[in-house]
C-alpha cells in the first residue's frame, strides 16, 4: 500500500493522493511508497512518455536535464519505484489511462487529468535530489540532476532491476517494512 494513499471507510483509495501523508513524506524525506526514510542522496520516481523522452534527449546530447514543471508525484527508494512501475496500472503499460483527476487543476497540474494516456517509453529515473513546496491544497515536487535512467515500454522490463535491487537490500523494498 503506498504511503501516500488515502483511506476512506477502511478502504484504500488508489489513484488518489492523501495531502497530509504526502506533505509528511516530503518534509521528513520519507518514501512515497513504503513510508520509510530515504537516506541523503539519490531519489527515484517513475515518469511518463513526455518526460522520459525529454530526459533521453538531454542525456543523448550530453546536456543536464532539469524539468522546471512541478509534479504531484513524490520520490521514493529505487526498489520502491521499480516495484511501483510494475504494480500501478497507469505506470506499467503505455496504453493505460490515468484514473486521477486533479482537484483543482492549474498550470502546473493540468496534465493530471482522468483519461490521460501514459504513452510509450515510461522510465524509472534516479535524481540527485528533489525540491518540494507544500501549499494550502497541494504538495508539489521538482527533481534535480538525473543520476540513472531506466526506460521501459512495459514495466515488466524492470523486473531484472527490481530482483537485483531486492537481492542487495535483503529482499525488502526501501528502507524497511511498509507502513
Amino acid at each position: 500500500m503506498p504511503a501516500i494513499t488515502p483511506w476512506e471507510g477502511g478502504e484504500p483509495q488508489f489513484a488518489l493522493t492523501d495531502y497530509g501523508r504526502s506533505a509528511e513524506c516530503a518534509r521528513q524525506r520519507l518514501c512515497s511508497v513504503c513510508g520509510t526514510l530515504m537516506p541523503k542522496g539519490a531519489v527515484w520516481r517513475v515518469v511518463g512518455a513526455a518526460e522520459s523522452s525529454a530526459i533521453r534527449e538531454a542525456l543523448d546530447a550530453g546536456r543536464p536535464y532539469r524539468n522546471m514543471a512541478a509534479t504531484l508525484e513524490g520520490p521514493g527508494h529505487r526498489a520502491c519505484m521499480l516495484y511501483a512501475s510494475m504494480v500501478c496500472p497507469y505506470l506499467a503499460r503505455p496504453n493505460a489511462r490515468r484514473g486521477l483527476t486533479a482537484q483543482s487543476p492549474d498550470d502546473m497540474t493540468a496534465h493530471v487529468v482522468r483519461g490521460a494516456v501514459r504513452g510509450d517509453m515510461g522510465a524509472v529515473v534516479g535524481f540527485g535530489d528533489y525540491e518540494f513546496a507544500v501549499t494550502k491544497s497541494q504538495v508539489l515536487f521538482r527533481f534535480l540532476d538525473v543520476v540513472e535512467y531506466l526506460p521501459h515500454d512495459t514495466a515488466d522490463q524492470q523486473l531484472p532491476e527490481l530482483r537485483a535491487e531486492l537481492a542487495r537490500s535483503g529482499g525488502r523494498l526501501g528502507g524497511g517494512q511498509p507502513r
